[in-house]
């Protein structure tokens, strides 16, 4: 599925197709593209207040990010989104989360003065911003068109295994009465299998739980040039002679939610995923991975205008 870029200069922001006719959503995944810290190189869009990065470069990102992402009208309108400015005097309303790679979901209805714990947010009023915050795992935002509700979900490998996303549709038909066949769901930029590489303790914990674990890892033999060239130099006094290098497992985390999603009743042309991987991409996005550790996080984020 292509991925499409909208741009609010500086800014630039990743939306989704088959989000594109709601005109009363207003939804995005940052980049890095944009901002004001200068720690991560250039001039980026840091949206999480990391240990490298000053608070007040942060909340000018958020203000730019946030104004950008509500002046921005859907792809596919044909006219300005009529609602917007009802959105703008609520920019401060924000909701986060202080993720801890779990499968607690909150539904939300106004700010909340304490911090909230989880890794999901849903909700059905009007004026709120949700945000989850990423930076190689999977940002998922899930939308009921019919009952005008959304939700945000952060999804690593833990809280895959914890069936976050399918437990999110759940909790939408608890509060709002949705009915899984309606809903659009689109997981943005994340780590692909392309560069997840994960242990075998990984593997056995999807094993644990779902049947079609199998297809979602692939293993590959790590390379070595030298070794390639100079064989000799390996041998070993174990059979067949030579040691063996050690496998890589990777584990495609869009696929492990994409099925999730289908397992919980969406009908799989409902389902985006942007094509994306952040450890390819370190010039678009931030990798936690790739940039060992030291980088931002993005934000994806969905809220509800009148």
């Amino acid at each position: 599925m292509p991925t499409r870029v909208r741009i609010r200069d500086p800014i630039s922001i990743i939306s989704a197709f088959n989000f594109g006719d709601f005109r009363w959503l207003i939804h995005g995944f940052s980049t890095r593209v944009g901002g004001g810290s200068r720690i991560y190189g250039g001039s980026a869009l840091n949206l999480g207040f990391t240990k490298d990065d000053s608070r007040a470069a942060v909340e000018r990102n958020r203000s730019l990010f946030l104004a950008a992402i509500v002046a921005a009208k859907p792809d596919g309108a044909k006219t300005p989104h009529k609602s917007s400015h009802r959105l703008r005097p609520a920019l401060g309303k924000l909701v986060t989360l202080k993720q801890i790679h779990s499968d607690i979901i909150h539904r939300v209805d106004r700010v909340s003065e304490s911090t909230l714990v989880g890794d999901g947010l849903i909700t059905n009023a009007a004026g709120l911003l949700l945000g989850i915050q990423t930076a190689d795992c999977l940002p998922i935002i899930i939308v009921d068109p019919k009952r005008r509700a959304a939700g945000v979900f952060h999804a690593g490998w833990r809280g895959t295994v914890k069936r976050i996303v399918e437990k999110g549709v759940g909790e939408m038909q608890r509060w709002f009465g949705s009915r899984p066949r309606d809903l659009k769901a689109a997981i943005g930029p994340g780590i692909h299998r392309c560069c997840y590489t994960v242990g075998e303790e990984v593997r056995e914990n999807f094993e644990s739980q779902f049947a079609y674990a199998a297809t979602l890892f692939r293993e590959a033999k790590d390379s070595n040039p030298v070794r390639e060239k100079y064989p000799l130099l390996f041998l070993s006094a174990r059979p067949p002679g030579h040691s063996e290098l050690p496998k890589k497992i990777f584990l495609d985390l869009v696929e492990a939610n994409r099925r999730q999603l289908m397992a919980a009743g969406l009908a799989a042309k409902n389902i985006e995923a942007s094509p994306l991987c952040t450890s390819c991409h370190t010039d678009l996005l931030f990798s936690y991975r790739a940039e060992k550790g030291k980088t931002g996080r993005m934000l994806a984020v969905a809220g509800i205008c009148d």
